[in-house]
């Protein structure tokens, strides 16, 4: 009687990260022979919407002056 295999399959290794980094450069020098430009955007800044509503707390029951 033959046993089940225990494990999965061993699973094919990712190619390494040399060959990512080279396509990237490849995708960059063809956008920006393109005519397209890269735009430096500073440190700090977001290019996406905040989704929560502005909210405005007050603090405390202060009545207004008379």
């Amino acid at each position: 009687m033959a046993r089940k295999p225990t494990r999965a399959a061993a699973k094919k290794k990712q190619p390494a990260a040399v060959e990512t980094s080279e396509s990237i450069e490849e995708q960059t020098r063809r956008f920006l022979e393109s005519g397209n430009k890269i735009q430096v955007i500073q440190s700090g800044v977001s290019g996406q919407t905040s989704m929560a509503a502005n909210k405005h707390i007050k603090l405390g029951n202060k009545t207004a002056a008379k």
